[in-house]
């Protein structure tokens, strides 16, 4: 089933012309001044989109753009509740925009004296449950694997992906810019560059040999598009991060798993738990999922307490005291 790219962002704002020297800018004319800094910082294209769009949920808030004088702490916090008690969305999402916008006013208070309220002291993220990080068993796994058709280009395809995915633990936006070149199944490596990476810093994640074969089966199907990316629409155009999501998903409605949800994600969390459960230690899993602090590491190998009951039947200090 061929999904639709999802259309992409428009980022451009327009650019009022003022000059700087100017005591008194509104939001938006702040607000360009800021990604301007942002844009020459090198940040992630996926970053700054983020910072527009975010941005963009501020006005809709706000109803269009603000005078300085409006840009109070009662209206950044009233925009809190809003998302909390009318919108009724969730703490991390909240948390998203909040970031954003809480950067933006740092910066207008404490780099530029454009505004004169320390807004961004009070105007903090909510705060979120501590949840155990969802994960596949090894059972569903197997179950969405068979409920694809492999007769289907789009369904060989998402085998692929949930292959790679799985072997990889990567990232989906990382995913969807992997490039032909960069994959080496030779060496059973594929290299992500630093630009198309969250953290901005290069990587190569290792393949197993099943995904290796299975990846080349499908690289050879899909050389004819002459595309620099690997994972393709039926037309041949590059994957969008909602194409993935959604293939996903529907594959895991064929196979009756409606208690968890079969996204990118969740395949990057069951992925970090099946390597600590087959013996995998965290460095080596802290440097495969590209983190630079080893606190986000713990979080992705939260265990069931069934997973733990396992790990210490194996692993039980009494039983090694009798060994």
């Amino acid at each position: 089933m061929q999904r639709k790219v999802r259309r992409k962002f428009k980022r451009e704002l327009t650019v009022p012309n003022v000059n700087d020297t100017q005591d008194f800018f509104t939001m938006g004319e702040m607000f360009e001044r800021f990604m301007q800094i942002k844009n020459s910082e090198g940040l992630a294209h996926r970053t700054i989109k983020e910072y527009y769009v975010n941005y963009e949920y501020f006005l809709q808030y706000t109803g269009g753009d603000l005078k300085q004088e409006e840009m109070t702490m009662e209206l950044f916090c009233g925009w809190i509740n809003h998302m909390s008690k009318e919108r009724e969305l969730a703490p991390a999402t909240i948390n998203i925009r909040v970031r954003t916008m809480r950067s933006f006013v740092r910066f207008c208070y404490e780099e530029k004296g454009w505004i004169s309220e320390p807004i961004h002291k009070r105007f903090k993220p909510v705060k979120a449950p501590i949840d155990n990080v969802e994960a596949l068993t090894p059972e569903e796994v197997k179950r969405l694997l068979g409920a694809i058709d492999e007769g289907s280009y789009t369904g060989f395809r998402t085998k692929v992906i949930v292959y790679t995915l799985l072997d990889t633990m990567i990232r989906v936006c990382e995913l969807v810019d992997i490039k032909r070149q960069n994959i080496d199944l030779k060496h059973g490596l594929i290299q992500l560059e630093a630009a198309d990476t969250k953290t901005r810093v290069a990587r190569a994640v290792p393949l197993s040999l099943k995904t290796i074969k299975i990846l080349e089966d499908y690289l050879k199907e899909t050389a004819d598009f002459g595309s620099e990316y690997a994972f393709l629409t039926y037309e041949g155009e590059k994957m969008s991060d909602a194409t993935v999501r959604d293939n996903l998903a529907l594959y895991g409605k064929i196979a009756r798993i409606t208690n968890k949800r079969v996204s990118p994600h969740t395949f990057r969390h069951t992925a970090a738990l099946f390597y600590i459960l087959n013996g995998g230690d965290p460095f080596s899993l802290q440097r495969i999922l590209g983190h630079s602090h080893m606190n986000m590491v713990r979080r992705y190998i939260q265990m069931t307490n069934t997973d733990v009951q396992v790990q210490h039947n194996a692993f039980s200090p009494v039983n090694y005291l009798y060994k």
